[in-house]
């Protein structure tokens, strides 16, 4: 495999265009290139790589046969030309409006969530940890502690420098150094499910009153919008009086003041 990664340099394929012509994402070709023999690779990615180096198996000694020419280089970058794939997001998005770092980005964790959610093993366990990032991404613009929570794990499993910040530097130090210490101590048996009961308790409590307070002010809401509704003359609301009816509802509640 020493060799197999070394011909790819020479070929100038990067990670990046042999993820879009097997159809993986990255992270699924570093791992390939990490196994020990080609022949451990799931057999439609094997023979797509074969077919891609023009040879018929993926001995060992096939491989380090290969001598890079011109000639060969030229004939492997037509068939990766002629064989890529486009994105997966591609087929279905607009990506018109991103860069190209952004689109590459988005086709990674794409097929990578695609890749784990395939898993039969971890099916139900990846779901599920799939569906909190989805309601993590959602609150990411309001909840700015999120992106740390990123960062400091790219960091942990060696993706990013610690030294590294891509956000507000001093909040993101110190939410680094607070959960360093908080996982220490829960990685380090210091923390225990009879010592946080009661800590636990008032973080559910505090998590209740703010759906009470979202559910009481949604009812609000709706209050107001029937008034306001009500005082306009309409039945309901459109496009062409929606800004409208933003205006009166705010009216309405600056009465109460």
């Amino acid at each position: 495999m020493k060799r197999l990664n070394e011909l790819l340099q020479e070929l100038g394929i990067s990670k990046v265009r042999l993820a879009k012509y097997l159809g993986v994402s990255r992270q699924m070709v570093y791992n390939y290139l990490e196994l020990d023999d080609i022949n451990k690779w799931p057999k439609e990615k094997k023979i797509l790589l074969l077919k891609l180096l023009d040879i018929n198996d993926g001995d060992e000694k096939t491989i380090n046969s290969i001598t890079v020419t011109t000639d060969y280089l030229m004939n492997v970058e037509n068939r990766l030309n002629q064989n890529l794939k486009p994105g997966l997001m591609e087929n279905y998005l607009d990506l018109k409006n991103l860069s190209k770092e952004a689109q590459t980005l988005l086709n990674d964790i794409v097929l990578l969530v695609k890749e784990k959610l395939e898993n039969e093993k971890k099916a139900d366990e990846n779901y599920n940890a799939f569906v909190y990032l989805y309601h993590m991404l959602q609150s990411m613009d309001n909840v700015p502690e999120i992106k740390y929570i990123f960062g400091y794990m790219s960091k942990t499993t060696g993706f990013t420098k610690p030294t590294e910040y891509k956000f507000n530097e001093d909040k993101q130090f110190i939410f680094e150094g607070i959960l360093y210490s908080a996982l220490n101590l829960y990685n380090n048996g210091g923390a225990s499910r009879s010592r946080l009961v009661e800590s636990h308790r008032r973080w559910e409590q505090e998590i209740a009153q703010k759906s009470e307070d979202k559910l009481s002010r949604t009812q609000q809401l709706n209050t107001l919008k029937i008034q306001a509704l009500k005082e306009l003359g309409y039945d309901q609301i459109t496009t062409e009086n929606a800004s409208e009816l933003i205006e009166k509802i705010a009216e309405i509640e600056s009465r109460k003041v």
